[in-house]
């Protein structure tokens, strides 16, 4: 047998295979585990060019999967203003802020700013276009929202935008108007993807490649070792972007891309499917959003229907993001109507966050094979707002965990990063105890352990991804994607969990970050 090229041993491994839960010692050969097992196995493994790390009794895990998140939008977050509590806590201050950019920046050049959150700010309102072009009226200008479902333009923005008096709201959108005048007010809600993609101007390669270098540092210090790229603006030309990213290694995790339902057609062109790829980029499913506004559901029930079939025939898995009751039992509906159609069995069909699902909705669920992609640390997040600004009849159905599990359901996380933290052990820190940042608790009956909010970021996740035969778990055979952390999450105090930090980050067998 040949000799392995990585050894870890004097560990804590907590493998996530029910087969044997704990090990001492994982061997690797080439960028596959070989061996898991005891300290005394060290000597048949280990050979004279053999790389070998004593762990010195700290923990070993699976590498991090974040089952949702958005790199391009970070990458954005991180070109842009930062207005996030504490930073800012007035509009003054945003003006301020603004102000300040602008002065260092050319004339007439975009200024982006994100995070911002009018719960948390003196005058509890959001800014508008008349405070935006105080700030800087030479500037097209735009604020994005912490949540990303609202921003505010200045009367520049809103000028190359196109947005006037006249213009009507797009589907699914809603444009604020001002009560004596009828012009925008500056606030858009649901239109932060068409800002980004068709109002400001693309970042350029040199860009891309100067961020992507930093993201791809972040993502490993958190020991995200895959991700799920979950944008619906994603389309072939971000493939490709993303294909370069790992061919030059700038991005060491592994993606799995989802898409837009529009996008479709380009990747069949190409002769692509679900699952093409390899290891290291693979296509995932067909994004779909549902949104609400004014009460008209967007897109329409028979064309989420007629969308959801057409992406199911084609041998493709759904990702349905729903937020409300109303869109949640839309995405239900139509998953009830191609079970119709068609079998649905094996295709482990989506709903991303389904952040409020009454127990009638989860019956509904719970007789459909499909799993639930969830955001613990919203709950860590935005909790504090939550309890506030949701009715109290409606957040007994909030970012339930136990309940969908208890049902049968397979619950994968993520961060929906850079909407909120995607630091993993700040997830299940949140998953576990439910607690927001200020200590308050958003319903702890459906708290979970340790045990299953780990799974939820490792087995689970590669399962949504239809990847857990090749990653998820320390078992022989299965990717040596590893993360070292300096304390071990099954036996520390719930109120520590948070603070456990990432030592190490292996990735196909190579240390990655943390050498």
């Amino acid at each position: 047998m040949p000799s392995a090229d990585l050894i870890l041993h004097n560990a804590n491994v907590i493998t996530m295979d029910p087969a044997r839960p704990s090990a001492q010692l994982v061997a690797v050969e080439g960028d596959r585990i070989r061996l898991v097992g005891d300290n005394d196995q060290l000597g048949e493994a280990r050979g004279a060019k053999t790389r070998v790390i004593d762990c010195g009794g700290k923990t070993v895990v699976p590498g991090f999967n974040d089952a949702h998140c958005h790199t391009f939008g970070f990458i954005r977050k991180r070109r842009s203003l930062d207005l996030s509590p504490p930073s800012v806590k007035s509009i003054a201050d945003i003006k301020a802020a603004v102000r300040k950019r602008a002065r260092n920046t050319p004339r007439g050049r975009w200024i982006t700013a994100t995070d911002y959150n009018e719960f948390y700010l003196a005058e509890k309102r959001h800014p508008n276009r008349r405070d935006l072009d105080e700030a800087a009226p030479d500037h097209p200008v735009v604020v994005a929202h912490r949540s990303l479902h609202a921003c505010v333009l200045n009367s520049m923005a809103l000028s190359l935008a196109g947005i006037t008096k006249e213009t009507p709201e797009p589907a699914g959108a809603v444009i604020e108007r001002e009560l004596d005048t009828g012009e925008p007010s500056g606030l858009l809600f649901e239109m932060v993807g068409y800002i980004r993609q068709k109002v400001l101007p693309s970042l350029s390669e040199d860009e891309l490649a100067e961020e992507i270098a930093s993201v791809n540092r972040h993502y490993l210090s958190m020991g995200i070792t895959s991700l799920q790229e979950a944008s619906v603006s994603n389309d072939y030309a971000r493939w490709k972007i993303l294909k370069r990213f790992k061919d030059d290694e700038s991005l060491q995790s592994r993606v799995s891309m989802m898409f837009g339902f529009d996008a479709l057609p380009q990747f069949q062109e190409k002769g692509l499917a679900f699952g093409s790829g390899d290891s290291g980029l693979r296509l995932g499913g067909v994004k779909i959003i549902l949104s609400e506004a004014r009460g008209r559901l967007q897109p329409p029930l028979d064309e989420l229907k007629r969308q959801a079939l057409v992406a199911h025939r084609a041998g493709l898995q759904l990702a349905i993001h729903c937020v409300e009751p109303e869109t949640v039992e839309a995405a239900i509906a139509a998953l009830e109507y191609i079970a119709g159609q068609s079998s649905i069995a094996g295709r482990r069909h989506r709903l991303e966050h389904c952040s409020e699902c009454p127990p009638q909705l989860l019956q509904r669920l719970a007789k459909l094979e499909v799993m639930v992609v969830t955001q613990p640390v919203f709950i860590y997040h935005s909790g504090e707002r939550y309890l506030a600004t949701v009715p109290a009849e409606r957040q007994r159905w909030l970012y339930r965990i136990k309940s969908f599990l208890d049902s049968g359901l397979t619950v994968a996380a993520s961060s929906d990063s850079p909407v909120a933290p995607d630091n993993p052990l700040l997830g299940i820190y949140a998953a576990v105890t439910r607690r927001a940042e200020s200590g308050q608790q958003l319903l702890p009956e459906e708290a979970i352990s340790v045990q299953q909010a780990l799974s939820m970021y490792t087995t689970s996740a590669a399962r949504a991804s239809f990847e857990e035969d090749i990653k998820g778990s320390i078992v022989p055979g299965r990717l040596a994607d590893m993360v070292i952390l300096n304390a071990d999450p099954l036996k520390s105090p719930p109120e520590e969990i948070k603070d456990i930090r990432v030592e190490m980050t292996i990735i196909g067998g190579g240390v990655v970050w943390g050498d």
